[in-house]
């Protein structure tokens, strides 16, 4: 009789087992998240209308997107200062919070007609875009270097619930508000403090023991990503990552413009921003998978073609084309999807594990930034010409993300 081979015993650290706490880890971070993209699909599907039809500008109704992706930038580099500080759970939990902070004042400046009450609250908002993305690099903290995409991918797979449900129950809760005596706008706005509140409580109760801080007992260090490549290339990363996140957030923000004035209405509005939203999440365990697999730099490409298809689309689409735009819009979710994935893995296989949040919190900052300033550019241009000009010029920032990509592989090879 054989006696069968000792199964190598899980890695410890304090009497810990990690893979048990990174197991736990993804689960509660799939919860949450499912939550908190419940919340910011449905920021993203009312907040430009609502800014429209206070403001009656279709400029100011991109500003209020345009002041998320502005206030994802102001939170990221506080947040992850906390997250290096205190751990993940509490950095998390504060960003959700601030998210809720936003809604209950957009919940305000609704009800009282006021359009700078609610870019200011869009700021506030903004947390939950934050919020969201850093809760991807806290799902590597205890990944091995050879399953960092997958893990990475995981939890954004997770939102994907919650994105395509939000937008949804966007019409449903306007119409409750509507019952109930409120300003109709007001009912999303109330969704959103109640989905950010739980993801605050479920990050609060259920991420223990911290990622991060089991991570450093653990003292583990980085390996080289599986692209063929001697050395990472973060600086190529950040920088799709921040052309992927400027193409996306400045075509979102104005198709539901776009598509109103083909006479959508919001139930419209809505299928077509959640065809957008889930794209951006659904698929991402096959861009984590191919990540860990073939190479961060193939799927960085692939990404940029996708990117660069979808602004082609949308280019030709007129304003009542809404299966036109809603493939347009799904292309550009899936371009976002495998960029983030391969860009966040490569910048995550760059750095050692003291410096990743700081590292983090600043690539996150500027991917923001690059969506606030996307949103801004692309609300002034449609008003001056017209969405398709705007997808049209929109071709060429992924476009050029390719070329450096096919470049660089080349001269590994």
């Amino acid at each position: 009789m054989t006696t069968p081979a000792p199964t190598a015993p899980a890695p410890t650290v304090a009497g810990l087992d990690q893979l048990r706490v990174q197991r736990r880890t993804l689960a509660v971070l799939a919860a949450t998240q499912t939550l908190g993209g419940a919340g910011m699909s449905t920021v993203a599907a009312v907040g430009g209308l609502a800014a429209a039809q206070l403001s009656g500008s279709a400029a100011i109704g991109g500003l209020a997107l345009t002041a998320g992706a502005l206030g994802a930038a102001l939170v990221g580099v506080p947040l992850a200062r906390t997250a290096e500080r205190a751990g993940r759970r509490t950095g998390l939990r504060r960003g959700y919070l601030i998210a809720a902070t936003g809604a209950v004042a957009a919940t305000g400046a609704v009800a009282v007609g006021s359009w700078p009450l609610l870019i200011a609250a869009s700021v506030l908002l903004g947390a939950a875009t934050a919020t969201t993305l850093a809760a991807r690099f806290a799902a590597t903290d205890l990944a091995r270097p050879q399953q960092r995409g997958r893990a990475l991918s995981v939890v954004l797979w997770a939102t994907t619930a919650g994105a395509v449900t939000g937008p949804n129950l966007a019409a449903p809760a306007e119409r409750l508000a509507r019952a109930v005596g409120a300003v109709p706008l007001a009912g999303p706005y109330l969704l959103c403090v109640a989905l950010f509140g739980a993801a605050a409580l479920g990050v609060h109760a259920g991420l223990r023991p911290d990622p991060l801080l089991v991570s450093r007992a653990a003292r583990t260090e980085p390996a080289l990503p599986p692209d063929g490549s001697p050395r990472p290339l973060p600086a190529l990363a950040t920088a799709a990552v921040v052309v992927a996140q400027a193409v996306m957030v400045g075509l979102m923000a104005m198709a539901p413009l776009h598509l109103a004035h083909g006479g959508a209405d919001l139930r419209v509005v809505g299928l077509t921003i959640s065809a957008h939203v889930g794209a951006m999440y659904a698929l991402s365990p096959l861009f984590g998978w191919l990540s860990d697999r073939v190479g961060r730099l193939p799927v960085l490409g692939l990404g940029a073609g996708l990117l660069t298809a979808a602004a082609l689309v949308g280019a030709t689409a007129a304003p009542h084309a809404v299966l036109q735009l809603t493939c347009a819009l799904a292309l550009l979710g899936l371009g976002w999807s495998a960029v983030l994935v391969s860009g966040s893995a490569l910048l995550v296989d760059a750095v050692p594990a003291p410096d990743r949040p700081r590292v983090q919190g600043r690539n996150d900052a500027l991917m923001n930034v690059s969506g606030a300033v996307g949103g801004a550019l692309a609300g002034g241009l449609v008003a001056a010409t017209s969405y398709p000009t705007l997808c049209a010029l929109a071709t060429t920032l992924p476009a050029f993300v390719l070329v450096v990509v096919v470049r660089r592989r080349r001269g590994a090879r």
